[in-house]
């Protein structure tokens, strides 16, 4: 069976803070957050900026974390006052949120995989 593979990377700039977390990540500090997300289907979609059924999921609705917070993305927020409360603001929860979200913006049935890092050599994977 024939399968695609979409992959994109994008950044997005935050504040947050480690609640009861005993040192540094405790208080309020900022990271420049790489998002990679994969996305996997063996079959072709359309989307809202595009009728025909010729792609995995649209970029836009995969990067929409990228987006200034002022326009529902998590670019330049503080991730306290975002995520809902039953998300922590580890590196693992982001991932977990950006998963939930993305999934509401992308066709049914397609497989994702989302990837968060808050430095260069840490990451963290999430997926259903």
């Amino acid at each position: 069976m024939s399968k695609w593979k979409l992959v994109t990377e994008f950044t997005f700039d935050s504040a947050h803070y480690i609640k009861d977390y005993n040192g540094p990540c405790g208080r309020m500090h900022g990271h420049t957050y790489t998002v990679r997300l994969e996305a996997t289907s063996s079959t072709l979609h359309a989307s809202e900026h595009c009728p025909h059924p010729v792609m995995v999921a649209d970029f836009k609705s995969l990067r929409w974390a990228k987006k200034d917070v002022t326009k529902g993305g998590l670019d330049h927020g503080i991730l306290n006052d975002i995520l809902p409360n039953n998300y922590e603001t580890t590196a693992e929860m982001i991932a977990q949120y950006n998963y939930d979200e993305t999934k509401k913006r992308i066709p049914e049935g397609v497989q994702l995989k989302v990837a968060v890092s808050e430095t260069p050599n840490s990451w963290v994977e999430y997926e259903e």
